[in-house]
């Protein structure tokens, strides 16, 4: 299986933070938080991971390369300079993908177990999405689901 990292977004609310550096780069214990992504990826199996990038994009491919010093392998998906919003990433990224992946925010810190994902046995069209309680600071999130009925569409 393989997995896409977003990491294209401009970070304005993290300014003055991301005025010089992505989002994903900003560092947890003396690590950019997209290189523990990629090392909870690499423990779970997942050594295929594909990075959009926008913003300041050459620091995440200077830093991490191809992927080969970090035990995984690397492909990079170059957007606009403005981005293309989460769907527009990814569908950019679809020839890259196939058909089975991964999404992770490259923006937020998490201790999930992605093993458990690997684990999960979808059908063609079926998702499995993992979400976390709103934080105070943003509590209507950033994102909505909402269910079509195949009857409504």
């Amino acid at each position: 299986m393989k997995a896409m990292i977003l990491a294209a977004g401009r970070g304005k609310r993290m300014m003055p933070l991301t005025e010089t550096q992505p989002k994903p780069m900003l560092k947890i214990n003396g690590k950019p938080l997209l290189e523990h992504h990629i090392n909870n990826l690499r423990q779970a199996g997942v050594t295929d991971i594909v990075i959009n990038l926008a913003w300041q994009g050459d620091k995440i491919t200077e830093y991490f390369g191809n992927g080969s010093q970090f035990g995984v392998t690397i492909t990079y998906s170059q957007e606009q300079a403005g981005g293309l919003e989460t769907a527009g990433g990814i569908i950019q990224a679809l020839p890259l993908l196939g058909e089975q992946f991964i999404v992770i925010n490259g923006d937020v810190f998490t201790d999930y177990d992605v093993t458990s994902l690997m684990q999960l046995h979808l059908q063609a069209g079926e998702a499995h999405i993992v979400l976390v309680e709103n934080p105070a600071h943003n509590p209507d999130g950033d994102f909505a689901l909402s269910h079509l009925s195949p009857d409504s569409q």
